[in-house]
C-alpha cells in the first residue's frame, strides 16, 4: 500500500496520510510529481507506458511522473522516480518546480533539465514503461495529433519546451 500526505488547497500540509488510489474527502489533496529531461540538443526524453497501467496505458508521456510518498518532499518524489522508472540518478538539489499544474486530486509539480543522457544505458522498470526515445516539439505534438501521446494540452508541451534552458519569469 501506497500512502501518500494529504494537503489543503494552499497546499499546507493536513498531519494525515491516505492510500494512494483511495477516495479522498473534500479538501484532502496530494502531489504528484513529473520531470521533463532535455538533452542539450533540445530534444525531450519520453517515455512509452506498458499496456498494464490502469491511466493512459500504452501512450507515450514526459520523462517520468508519478505520486510523491508520505514523508517525501517533491524533489525527492522526483529523484525516486526517475530512479525508479528508467535507472537514472538524477541529482535535483537547488531546483524547484518549473510549473506546478492543479488536477482535481491535487498539486502536479513539473521539474525540467538538461542532462546528456544515453537512453542504451537506461534501466526501465518493466512494470511502468516500455520504451523510452528523444522527441522534437514537432515530433511531440505530431504524437499528440495522432493520440500516440498523452493529451496534454500543446501549449502546455510548447512552455516545457520554452522553460528548458531558464528557470521562471523575468522579474525586473
Amino acid at each position: 500500500m501506497e500512502l501518500v500526505d494529504l494537503y489543503d488547497e494552499n497546499r499546507v500540509p493536513l498531519g494525515r496520510t491516505a492510500e494512494r488510489y483511495a477516495k479522498k474527502d473534500p479538501g484532502e489533496l496530494r502531489i504528484v510529481v513529473h520531470v521533463c529531461l532535455f538533452d542539450r540538443l533540445g530534444r525531450l526524453l519520453i517515455q512509452r507506458r506498458t499496456e498494464n497501467k490502469h491511466i493512459w496505458p500504452g501512450l507515450w508521456d514526459v520523462t517520468v511522473g508519478g505520486g510523491v510518498d508520505a514523508g517525501e518532499t517533491t524533489r525527492q518524489g522526483a529523484e525516486r522516480e526517475i530512479r525508479e522508472e528508467l535507472g537514472y540518478a538524477l541529482d535535483l538539489s537547488g531546483l524547484r518546480p518549473s510549473v506546478t499544474v492543479n488536477f482535481a486530486g491535487g498539486f502536479d509539480d513539473f521539474f525540467i533539465a538538461v542532462r546528456d543522457v544515453d537512453i542504451d544505458g537506461l534501466s526501465l522498470q518493466a512494470e511502468e514503461v516500455s520504451a523510452v526515445r528523444w522527441v522534437t516539439l514537432e515530433e511531440l505534438l505530431a504524437m499528440v495529433d495522432d493520440g500516440s501521446f498523452i493529451p496534454y494540452p500543446k501549449s502546455f508541451l510548447q512552455f516545457l519546451f520554452d522553460m528548458r534552458e531558464t528557470f521562471g519569469f523575468p522579474t525586473k
